[in-house]
């Protein structure tokens, strides 16, 4: 087997492997399913997280991931951290669900604070969330190292894989918007958020 194929196969385990522990429900996609379905600063959400996905695989992949695992009192503190923001932004979504408000999008400043708010979250969700470091930097690290000399093959197709289905979650949500013309659906949809963000910060303290 030559050079090239070996790294095209290594890159398409990349990006099979990184696409398979992307896809997992979690607080990313959950919030990336909601601005999908609003039509919200899609593009600019995607860039995040796909920035955010490259920059851990590669700290993984350098070797970031055996340096973590070494100090595991910092991955217990992360994990109450990031599991008490996830709570938190469950009750958030939990209120919404109660007692839903109509936002509005006329004006132009309303639109750049919602923006900034929704980079914030999105960063927040990546950056305070331990299983993103878990799935990124440990896990993924790990098996781009074991590639050896074709590892920033694997780590390239994990990337594309973080690409792909960020694209697919942000624009392929908007399918399914016009179930979200009422407001009951909207709630339906943060009670389901609520639940899923609760579950996960919940498991991360108890894991801690």
């Amino acid at each position: 087997m030559d050079v090239t194929t070996t790294l095209l196969l290594t890159a398409i385990a990349g990006l099979l492997t990184g696409t398979g522990l992307i896809i997992a429900i979690g607080p990313q996609n959950v919030f990336m399913l909601r601005q999908g379905i609003s039509g919200s600063h899609v593009i600019p959400v995607v860039a995040v997280c796909v920035v955010s996905d490259i920059v851990l695989i590669s700290a993984g992949t350098i070797g970031l991931g055996a340096a973590v695992s070494a100090h595991p009192t910092i991955i217990t503190a992360a994990k109450i951290v990031g599991g008490a923001y996830l709570v938190v932004l469950g009750l958030i979504a939990a209120r919404r669900a109660w007692k839903p408000r109509a936002t509005s999008t006329t004006d132009d400043s309303g639109r750049n604070r919602g923006m900034w708010a929704a980079l914030g979250t999105a960063l927040a969700l990546t950056w305070l969330n331990p299983h993103t470091y878990i799935d990124t930097v440990l896990t993924l690290g790990s098996i781009a190292s074991s590639h050896a000399d074709a590892k920033w093959a694997f780590t390239v197709g994990a990337c594309v894989g973080s690409l792909v289905w960020f694209l697919a979650l942000g624009l392929g949500a908007r399918k399914v918007a016009p179930v979200f013309s009422s407001v009951r659906a909207w709630r339906i949809l943060d009670a389901v958020i609520a639940v899923v963000m609760a579950a996960l910060g919940i498991s991360l303290v108890a894991m801690s």
